[in-house]
């Protein structure tokens, strides 16, 4: 009997699913409560796969299915999942559901940040070196689309804690953990060991034969592994050398050291990829790559002339004498920490957006010692107008782009920078985060 699949969500993630589901005989429905993209729905018409969109979810139908592939973006809490659970229905990540049906390896990278940076050079590194790898998850084309039309040999796949939720028997051949910061609170009760337990997931699964890479100083990593006992190779990395290291940084040289693998070195000041936080991007996807058994010298290349990530520390121009920077990607405190750590010149911060529980004492120091000023851009700036103009912050209190963008030109003087790092989701005034950036840059190029 023909097993029925129904598809909860119409983007990437879910219509890659579906398509899947149509290649490997199942009875595939999709449904998705908001409105499709063209795009998306020629890929359904194409398939001849039934689809509903722009209205509640068939009940029936929905409950009807054999198993159910959850897109990232549907909440737990969702009605219609409540009820799936309660009637004992399967519910899958595209991940979980693409990994039944492909051989390749796996090298996933989560964390709160850097992920999409990491992927991306890995990837870059890998697919220059020759490899057949694939780029999928958080970026590139959904996993479930690429193993239904022309498998690879090896997937790069960043995954977000919203995906590895409902995945079960996946295995990463390779896992990334690059750190683990207070992000999407409202999504897991604001308890932040939910978070901690949805982004070890990574690691389920994984034996002896496989590798989880790791910063060695993240307290919440750290604090999580202590109760753990796994089986698989651990290769920690750090910014100053200790034993057990399998990457550090000494005298401006960056070595990644695996036995019995070859130990090689790369000046820092090489690595196209500038700031603390990249450092670490670069040593986790150098890990990877060595222990992929690539040689030094293709890694290095990769690391040397890798293009830096779209709407991460991109520069946008320079008007007045005024470097402008786009990191509209940074959607947590902690990316905008690492932001303003790379920062060498006095700067404008553009902060705001959808709050999501921030604390900003984690950047408190930060502001004090590199921002000239604060220009608060939403829907409702309190807090932010509240907690650094407590602290004797100049922040001016703005509602659209043109309005920010003209305080910071009023703000900043030549050689300074204007840096968009907001801190929060973008969704109050922007459709995406990177629809903030698109609209930052293209605000930068008119005020020329």
């Amino acid at each position: 009997m023909t097993k029925r699949l129904v598809i909860l969500g119409g983007g990437e993630s879910g219509v890659g699913a579906a398509v899947l589901g149509k290649v490997k005989g199942y009875e595939v429905f999709l449904s998705d409560m908001g409105t499709i993209k063209p795009q998306y729905l020629e890929m359904l018409e194409k398939w001849e796969i039934p689809y509903e969109h722009g209205g509640p979810h068939t009940r029936e139908k929905v409950l009807a299915a054999d198993e159910v592939i959850k897109s990232p973006g549907v909440p737990p809490t969702a009605p219609i999942i409540r009820e799936l659970v309660a009637q004992g229905t399967p519910i899958l990540s595209e991940i979980e559901f693409a990994g039944r049906y492909t051989d390749a390896k796996m090298v996933c990278i989560t964390g709160s940040n850097g992920k999409t940076t990491t992927t991306l050079l890995t990837h870059h590194i890998l697919t220059q070196a020759g490899i057949d790898a694939g780029l999928a998850g958080n970026v590139g084309k959904s996993l479930a689309y690429q193993v239904a039309t022309g498998d690879h040999a090896l997937y790069v796949i960043e995954l977000s804690s919203f995906q590895l939720e409902n995945m079960y028997d996946f295995k990463a051949d390779i896992a990334i953990m690059l750190n683990i910061t207070p992000d999407h609170m409202d999504r897991y009760d604001h308890k932040m060991e939910n978070y901690v337990n949805a982004k070890f997931r990574i690691m389920q699964n994984m034996g002896p034969e496989d590798s989880f890479i790791y910063w060695a100083d993240d307290p919440v990593v750290a604090e999580k592994l202590g109760h753990l006992s796994p089986t698989c190779r651990m290769l920690p990395f750090s910014e100053t050398p200790a034993e057990g290291l399998a990457a550090w940084v000494q005298q401006g040289q960056m070595t990644v050291d695996i036995p019995p693998m070859q130990q090689w070195s790369i000046a820092r000041e090489d690595l196209s990829l500038k700031g603390l936080h990249n450092l670490y991007n670069s040593m986790a996807a150098s890990i990877a790559c060595t222990v992929l058994a690539l040689a030094p010298e293709a890694i290095k290349a990769g690391l040397e002339n890798f293009q830096s990530v779209e709407h991460r520390l991109e520069y946008a121009g320079t008007v007045d004498g005024v470097r402008y920077i786009n990191d509209s990607k940074a959607t947590n405190v902690n990316s905008t920490w690492y932001a303003l750590e790379s920062m060498t010149t006095p700067t404008v911060l553009i902060l705001g957006g959808t709050d999501k529980g921030n604390d900003y004492t984690e950047i408190e120091a930060f502001v004090k010692e590199k921002v000239k000023g604060i220009v608060a851009m939403g829907v409702d700036n309190a807090k932010i107008v509240d907690f650094f103009g407590s602290r004797g912050v100049e922040v001016v209190d703005t509602h659209t782009l043109a309005d920010a963008l003209s305080a910071c030109r009023k703000m900043a003087s030549e050689g300074d920078t204007v840096l968009l790092s907001p801190c929060c989701a973008s969704f109050d005034l922007f459709n995406s985060y990177e629809d903030r950036g698109k609209q930052f840059k293209a605000g930068v190029k008119a005020m020329k």
